[in-house]
């Protein structure tokens, strides 16, 4: 249930205003930004925070107490100036008129778009003495810490707030509560055999989706490693988006008849694409014995849940996007030629380093995971 803003008559909490930021940018982004989400609360105590991003990710740190209400708005391609006052209309529920806006700030990028978006809420909607926080940006009159891109990116919005605000917040704040989440496994979007449920605790979670081809280990490796997986004792699950399930039916069916072909077990190959929530899918890595993924999402939420991962890096440097905290529970696989190496993160075919990464590379990784639960 969203929380309500309370009355404006009887409530401190509505006298320190409303505190929007502005993130509207993916899951994985979502969650990087949190630590940052956390500064901004200890920075207004009495403030409603607000998250200006999409409804799915910003749901869910909503329902884990992250920020108070989510203000729907979905920048992933491009962010219009307009798109936050234009929001702010559309739901009034979320930001009621005549409550004051105390503090913007721009969790989203450099500007000067996203500045201007929340220029234009303050100009609007601002209090007295209302802030703009972000980084330098002249073109929207804002003043702050110099951007830099060589910089990991949880630190990069964690350093943002306490340079601004003062208030504590670092990779620490990334970790979510992993207990009572959702029922997480939902049916198979089709069924070959009898339908049988993974067990947790002896379940490895594999998400061979990715925003791009450079960033999508092959579906053949996915294969190998979900029948190798099976064959050690451990049931397999497939996750990803409605999207993403032509993949995640081919290597759940091609695993399958390796698996047949070996004789009788009792694990299962599950495929959850497209039918799994983010609630349901962090209630399934939560009692995961681990999650391989590639530079994805799905990488962010196990960290925040301290679910063992093994992490499969191409054309991005793990420096900047890889985990943030726990790095004995998440090793990253990027056989890079060197630390400099950077390929094309928006590409269609495979990236070479990525490619270079193998089954038995992965298997070794995962048997090193330190031990989470009896399997």
């Amino acid at each position: 249930m969203r929380t309500v803003p309370p009355s404006p008559e009887d409530d401190p909490g509505t006298r320190a205003g409303v505190v929007l930021a502005l993130r509207a940018l993916g899951l994985g982004d979502a969650l990087t930004g949190v630590p940052a989400l956390r500064g901004l609360r200890r920075a207004f105590p009495g403030a409603h925070l607000v998250l200006a991003g999409p409804s799915g990710p910003g749901g869910l740190l909503r329902r884990r107490g992250v920020v108070d209400d989510v203000l729907p708005v979905d920048g992933v391609a491009a962010i219009a100036e307009d798109a936050v006052v234009a929001a702010a209309h559309e739901h009034p529920a979320v930001l009621p008129p005549g409550w004051p806006v105390v503090a913007a700030v721009n969790l989203h990028g450099r500007g000067p778009q996203s500045a201007l978006a929340l220029r234009g809420l303050l100009d609007e909607r601002g209090a007295d003495g209302a802030r703009l926080l972000g980084h330098a940006c002249p073109a929207a009159g804002l003043d702050g810490p110099a951007w830099s891109d060589d910089v990991a990116e949880v630190e990069r919005w964690a350093s943002l707030v306490r340079a601004t605000t003062g208030a504590p917040c670092g990779p620490e704040d990334l970790r979510l509560d992993a207990a009572a989440w959702p029922t997480p496994l939902a049916p198979e979007r089709t069924a070959p055999g009898p339908a049988e449920a993974a067990r947790p605790g002896r379940t490895v979670v594999l998400h061979p989706g990715a925003a791009s081809g450079s960033r999508r280990w092959p579906a053949s490796c996915w294969t190998a490693l979900a029948a190798a997986l099976v064959a050690g004792g451990r049931d397999v699950v497939l996750t990803g988006s409605a999207a993403e399930a032509d993949v995640t039916a081919e290597v759940a069916v091609r695993a399958r008849a390796v698996v047949a072909r070996s004789g009788p077990t009792s694990c299962v190959v599950v495929d959850t694409a497209g039918r799994c929530d983010l609630e349901q899918l962090a209630g399934l890595l939560a009692g995961a014995r681990a999650l391989v993924c590639g530079d994805t999402g799905v990488a962010h939420l196990a960290t925040a849940l301290a679910t063992p991962s093994v992490l499969l890096f191409g054309p991005t440097s793990p420096a900047a996007w890889g985990p943030a905290v726990d790095h004995h529970l998440h090793p990253v696989l990027w056989p890079a030629p060197s630390a400099a190496y950077r390929g094309d993160p928006h590409g269609a075919a495979v990236d070479p380093v990525l490619a270079r990464t193998t089954v038995d590379d992965v298997l070794g990784a995962l048997a090193a995971l330190p031990a989470r639960r009896a399997a």
